[in-house]
Order: C-alpha cells, then sequence, then structure tokens
C-alpha cells in the first residue's frame, strides 16, 4: 500500500507576541500540494523517518502536530485522523540549514533505469545489481560502484548512476525545490522561524 503526504505550509503573524494579539499566531499560507504531487519515499525517510528501509537519519520525525497549529490544520488532521499517521513539522530555518550534502550511511549512490514509464531503482553500497550486470554487462562506471557518477542513454532506456544525499533526494527536479522556493519567499515576510511546514501521511 502507497503512502501519500498532506500538510500545510504555515506562516506565524508577527504581530503574535504582542499584548494585545487576541487571534491565533499561525495560519495557512498555502497547502502542501500541488507544490508537491510525488511520493518519494526517500524524501519522506530524509526528511520526516516515514517509509525509512534505508536508514536515513531522519531531520524532523515524529514531532507531532505544532501545539499552536493553526486551526485549518488542526481541522484537516482532525477529520482525516483514522486514516493519518506520523504527524510532524518542520521550520524554515531548520531545512535552510540544512547539511545537503549528508548523506546514507554506507550507500555509495543510486542506479536508476527508466524505460518508458518504467523506472526501477537502487541504492548500491559495494556491487551492481546482478540483474543490471547480467542484461547489460560491465557498466561504465567502472568493476564496483565508487566516486564516479554519469547517465547513460540509449534508444530505449536511460541508466543514471548519481551520490545518494540530501541533495539528491531533496534537490532539483524531486518536486522540493518548490516546497523549499515558496518557504523561503515566505521567510522574507515572516522570518525563518515564523515558517514551517507541518505534514502527516496515510
Amino acid at each position: 500500500m502507497s503512502t501519500d503526504i498532506y500538510g500545510f505550509i504555515e506562516v506565524r503573524d508577527p504581530l503574535w507576541d504582542q499584548d494585545w494579539f487576541d487571534w491565533e499566531p499561525w495560519s495557512v499560507a498555502c497547502p502542501l500540494h500541488p507544490l508537491l504531487a510525488e511520493n518519494d519515499y526517500d524524501a519522506f525517510a530524509c526528511l520526516f523517518g516515514v517509509r525509512n528501509y534505508v536508514g536515513w537519519r531522519p531531520v524532523a520525525a515524529a514531532r507531532g502536530l505544532p501545539v499552536d497549529a493553526s486551526p485549518q490544520v488542526r481541522d484537516d488532521f482532525a477529520e482525516f485522523a483514522h486514516d493519518l499517521h506520523s504527524p510532524t513539522w518542520i521550520a524554515w530555518s531548520e531545512l535552510n540549514d540544512l547539511d545537503m550534502t549528508v548523506g546514507l550511511n554506507g550507500v555509495i549512490g543510486r542506479l536508476t533505469l527508466t524505460e518508458g514509464a518504467l523506472q526501477l531503482s537502487w541504492n548500491l553500497r559495494d556491487s551492481w545489481p546482478p540483474e543490471i550486470i547480467d542484461r547489460f554487462g560491465p557498466l561504465p562506471w567502472g568493476s564496483t560502484p565508487g566516486e564516479t557518477f554519469g547517465v547513460v542513454e540509449a534508444d530505449d532506456f536511460v541508466m543514471a548512476y548519481q551520490p545518494l544525499t540530501r541533495a539528491a533526494v531533496l534537490g532539483p527536479g524531486t518536486g522540493w525545490e518548490h516546497v523549499f522556493a515558496v518557504m523561503r519567499a515566505l521567510a522574507g515576510r515572516f522570518g525563518a522561524d515564523g515558517v514551517r511546514l507541518v505534514a502527516y501521511f496515510d
């Protein structure tokens, strides 16, 4: 069964700490969808510890809903709570300072084979997938996975070998760049600690 992510980008009113301020401190700026439309389990694991089968050290796992979550977030989560799990949140200040070079312990890179609409991927440690070697023979990156990465293109397939880092699972081309761009823009108005992503999963 697949796992989907749901949630909202929230902002904190700059006036929330004034004595006369009598409203909810956080409000929804925009929903996570359609900014992010893919189910990327590596990103879920890397950021939130969800579907973490390969051992990422997650950045913001199992924090629960923020105690001061906006009414819209509380209502949305309550409406579907029986189908949801792993609520958590992360501030833009944390994401903005994230070391994107951090990799997955023991994993060198990821090999992705794309054939038409079919895409298969392998997280590599010290050997190439036997089914790939059986089919394609020796790969252009050497007898074992190393520090050289690249792309091989043919008429009917594309094979890409890239390092497995936070940048690989959260960077350009993953969809998360759109989420981060919106949060970065909002931080210009509300401050890095005044913007956060609240997320939960089914």
